[in-house]
């Protein structure tokens, strides 16, 4: 018994319909299949809403819980849609989009800023990157230009898979030190910007992206943080 991960097929799915596998002990909902993403690698899972005859339910976000399932956890503590129920799931869409929009930025501030990533996080409007950066830039004006000018470029962002094994011949492609891709769950999803001939960057992540570069919008580097001898923080913030 697993969730089907919609939001993994088609990111831009807003409505779905599902069946109630399970409740948790916790009084979460599982799904057979979910387009509500769950909290995982800094990015916050989806809110929304689900509808099921005689009922309806604010969600406050999504979890993943033991045995590849999704858990969905009410924003109330009201009666749960029964186990085997039919359900409608609808995503708070400008919440989600703005993750999509922000994670890409993030992708992209780390092919500026081409440092080993400690960490990271992304909200709806700002997210934040951690590099093992012992002194600060000193032309944030030219990184402002240079992550503005791969969003303007409007380059396609897909997705494909690799074995395990292929990602140990290649360590490369993990640029966050932080958090290492799930092991021994089968293939590892890397997340490509650009084509054969326009690709800058690749790497694994389960994450929610844009389609194209240009969608982003335009962004700009806000404060930078000192988190130790050998950490800096890099504020982005969405400007429109």
């Amino acid at each position: 018994m697993t969730t089907h991960l919609l939001f993994r097929d088609d990111p831009y799915l807003r409505e779905a319909e599902a069946t109630v596998l399970a409740h948790t002990p916790e009084g979460g909902i599982v799904l057979d299949a979910t387009i509500f993403y769950a909290t995982a690698g800094g990015q916050p899972g989806d809110c929304g809403m689900i509808l099921w005859p005689g009922g309806r339910m604010p969600i406050a976000t999504a979890v993943k819980v033991e045995g590849g399932l999704i858990a969905l956890v009410p924003a109330d503590a009201t009666a749960l849609p029964p186990v085997g129920a039919q359900v409608t799931q609808r995503l708070d869409w400008t919440r989600r989009h703005r993750h999509m929009r922000v994670h890409t930025a993030l992708h992209l501030l780390s092919v500026v800023i081409p440092l080993p990533v400690t960490g990271g996080q992304i909200g709806a409007d700002k997210g934040r990157l951690d590099f093992m950066m012992p002194e600060p830039p000193t032309d944030i004006a030219a990184l402002n230009a240079a992550l503005n000018l791969l969003i303007a470029r409007d380059l396609p962002v897909t997705d494909s898979y690799i074995s395990e094994a292929e990602l140990l011949a290649n360590p490369g492609l993990v640029k966050t030190m932080s958090v290492s891709p799930p092991m021994g769950q089968g293939a590892i999803r890397l997340v490509r910007i650009g084509d054969a001939a326009t690709q800058i960057d690749l790497q694994p992540c389960g994450g929610t992206h844009v389609a194209r570069t240009a969608e982003i919008g335009h962004v700009e580097i806000g404060r930078i943080e000192n988190k130790g001898k050998q950490n800096r923080r890099v504020n982005l913030l969405l400007v429109d």
